[in-house]
């Protein structure tokens, strides 16, 4: 686990982003917005996630452990299904350094957007442009991603079969997954992977995200598409 001080990247950076959203304004009543932190302590011990483990979810969906190291995705996965059954958005956004598939995919400098609406992912890239923090789709074709992570005693595995095909999307359907009739109804949804952008080359920092989604909600709460 050396080196992985940023894989809380993600929760700093919406946090960061909640604040400054809220402190400038540019949410109210209009636009109510919550925040949701998924919060864990990553460290081996007697309550560690082991392989074969099989996990029953917030979402009640039930996960076999065949990766340890995929383990951000299964916090994550809560945070959204607990988000939908307690706050029944309209919108969902979730931000985290998931994969590193994403830095192949978009590069070290530019985050990744897995989402499930055209409009949704229009909204993401101009946000991306706004703020420097840019952001760049990948494709989203559940059908061609739920298969990976077919499993004979569970619900699903955490990582997907064949860890070449299409990591960031593949990592963004696992979160989907729990969140299905959200996702595949009325609801819209993103995902961002900023594994690569969350830091410098020397290993700082860079505070990605924090522009990126306070520049979306902005133009969402202007466009009054929710």
């Amino acid at each position: 686990m050396v080196g992985m001080k940023d894989d809380m990247g993600g929760a700093a950076g919406l946090l960061g982003a909640f604040l400054a959203t809220v402190t400038s304004g540019a949410a109210g009543p209009e636009f109510p917005l919550h925040c949701i932190l998924c919060l864990a302590e990553n460290a081996v011990g007697p309550h560690a996630t082991r392989p074969d483990d099989i996990h029953t979810m917030y979402s009640g969906k039930t996960v076999e452990i065949n990766n340890t190291d995929a383990e951000g995705r299964l916090v994550l996965a809560d945070g959204v299904a607990y988000a939908i059954k307690h706050l029944s958005p309209a919108f969902l956004l979730d931000m985290a350094t998931l994969t590193g598939a994403a830095g192949i995919v978009t590069g070290a400098k530019i985050g990744a957007m897995y989402a499930n609406t055209d409009d949704i992912e229009a909204f993401g890239s101009a946000a991306g442009k706004t703020s420097g923090d840019l952001l760049h789709p990948v494709p989203y074709v559940p059908e061609f991603y739920r298969p990976e992570y077919k499993s004979p005693v569970a619900d699903m595995k955490n990582l997907m079969a064949n860890t070449r095909n299409a990591g960031v999307s593949c990592g963004g359907q696992f979160i989907a997954n729990h969140m299905a009739d959200f996702v595949d109804g009325d609801g819209q949804w993103m995902h961002v992977d900023m594994g690569f952008p969350v830091a410098h080359d020397d290993h700082r920092a860079t505070g990605y995200g924090v522009g990126l989604l306070m520049a979306l909600f902005t133009d969402l709460n202007a466009s009054a598409t929710f």
